[in-house]
């Protein structure tokens, strides 16, 4: 929330003046929803008439309606419903309500247009709040972009009660792939009844095909479904030939029981959790059927090993490498790579880069090392180790565990440009919610000198949330991001790269 400072009243009536707070909120505003997005707070000596509020509006046809709340009764419909027609830049809501002695908070809420574009924002600025006796006469204050956002899924959607775990990456052919976990019974992680799913969106994320299962176990094994979930995806498309592969982890059995500590040592599915591929070598359009690639790279003696969710990358020497993360035989977690040499064919993995790590994101440097972006399970900050020999071999980087704040939590790390062949990167951009004591502040920031600092960012949604992110590069002036936020489950925004060079 944007505290845009205190107003002092110009007295027309009884000779007091009142202070007035005004504060926006910072949010993804969802389309075909109502968003709260500013909040006036004011305390009345005596009853009074609030009369008119009048507001300058940027970007008002995208804008469906709005809604003025009194907020001193949590029960009270709107004081006032306004439909918007024809843009006018100054909105005048007259309202004659009255108002008790006391304190007040006013909430401005705003619906977007279904059809609105992701790339308009929507700029208010509360020019004057009237009442009978007194007209407050407001100073500036500053007031950020308004962004508007996607639900793309969250609770309810086809009878599921929860999404999670955002994977997002930008075909050959310029196609957003999005996977997550569709987790059908409750919002928990394995094991429960869990399948990945996939949207595809073939105009730059304006738009979304209905949603498909990729990864579903069914009842293998002679066991249910809910005993064979299947979740935490990973995402990579080979840029020289348009191949999306996709990993995930596959758990058979131990109802009831979460994967993370249910998992044994062991290779088989009746031992331990399986990492499972598919592909589509086709846009997205159809996939493979899942194999297992645990006996490629999983040591008998570990309790669990699977990718890093997010997404993975394409070397410029074409190999193909997500961040991966296992459990060893004390328990003791640590995050890694793995990665092909050979189109998918076979799978390696490195050495543990750091013990108490999961979750982590790699990207190449122009150096041609790799850098891998960890959850730190210490809390605080983020891990990050570089390798310059695919994992055998790791150093400390000189950012970690001081450069960008974390409340263990995934986040997602990429280039810019992505998935290059030759032309080295220009940015780094990272996503999580930038904070130490909980999942709020989802933020993207970007590095000009190759993760050695990063700027302050631009704060996306202040809320509190499951937290999970993931970006891509949409074209060369837009990013996408699909992450949990405060208002759904799956939500996807698209941000001009120039906001983001400040």
């Amino acid at each position: 929330m944007v505290p845009l400072g205190q107003c002092t009243s110009k007295v027309i009536g009884n000779g007091k003046s009142v202070p007035l707070t005004i504060d926006q909120n910072d949010i993804p505003l969802i389309k075909g929803q109502s968003n709260k997005v500013l909040s006036l707070d004011f305390t009345l000596e005596q009853a009074d008439i609030l009369q008119d509020l009048v507001v300058e509006i940027e970007g008002q046809s995208v804008i469906d309606s709005l809604w003025l709340y009194d907020r001193t009764d949590a029960e009270q419909e709107p004081v006032v419903l306004i439909s918007l027609g024809e843009p006018d830049k100054h909105l005048k809501i007259t309202m004659n309500s009255p108002l008790k002695a006391g304190p007040h908070q006013l909430e401005l809420h705003l619906k977007p247009k279904e059809e609105a574009s992701l790339k308009e924002t929507i700029n208010l600025k509360v020019k004057e709040l009237r009442l009978k006796q007194t007209s407050l006469a407001l100073s500036p204050g500053t007031f950020q972009p308004l962004r508007l956002a996607t639900s793309l899924r969250t609770a309810g959607d086809d009878g599921v009660a929860a999404y999670r775990i955002p994977g997002l990456a930008t075909t050959l052919q310029g196609s957003l792939i999005a996977v997550y976990d569709v987790r059908y019974n409750s919002s928990v992680d394995l094991q429960e009844d869990v399948d990945v799913g996939m949207s595809r969106s073939t105009d730059g994320g304006e738009s979304w095909e209905p949603m498909e299962i990729i990864m579903d176990m069914g009842e293998w094994g002679g066991k249910p479904q809910i005993e064979n979930g299947i979740g935490d995806p990973a995402i990579l498309v080979d840029p020289t030939d348009n191949t999306i592969y996709v990993l995930a982890l596959w758990l058979h059995g131990k109802p009831g029981e979460r994967a993370w500590f249910s998992s044994g040592q062991g290779n088989s599915p009746a031992e331990t959790g399986q990492l499972m591929l598919v592909k589509s070598e086709d846009d997205g359009k159809t996939w493979s059927s899942p194999i297992s690639i645990t006996d490629q790279i999983k040591k008998d003696k570990w309790k669990l090993m699977f990718n890093g969710p997010g997404k993975g990358i394409t070397m410029r020497d074409g190999t193909l490498v997500f961040a991966g993360q296992f459990k060893d035989e004390n328990d003791l977690p640590h995050s890694t790579i793995i990665y092909s040499k050979d189109k998918g064919e076979s799978w390696h993995i490195g050495t543990e880069a750091k013990p108490n790590t999961t979750e982590a994101q790699v990207i190449e440097l122009n150096d041609g090392s790799l850098m891998l972006n960890m959850r730190d399970n210490r809390g605080g900050s983020r891990a990050i180790a570089i390798t310059k020999d695919l994992g055998d071999t790791w150093e400390t980087h000189p950012s970690s565990r001081s450069a960008l704040v974390e409340p263990v939590c995934m986040a997602s790390l990429i280039t810019y440009p992505e998935n290059r062949i030759s032309e080295e990167a220009s940015y780094l951009f990272f996503s999580n919610p930038a904070a130490s004591d909980g999942r709020y502040n989802m933020t993207i920031k970007a590095s000009k000198d190759q993760g050695i600092s990063w700027n302050n960012g631009l704060l996306l949604d202040e809320g509190k949330g499951w937290g999970y992110s993931c970006l891509t590069v949409i074209d060369e002036s837009h990013l996408g991001i699909l992450y949990e936020s405060s208002k759904a489950h799956m939500t996807f925004q698209i941000i001009p790269i120039s906001e983001l060079e400040k």
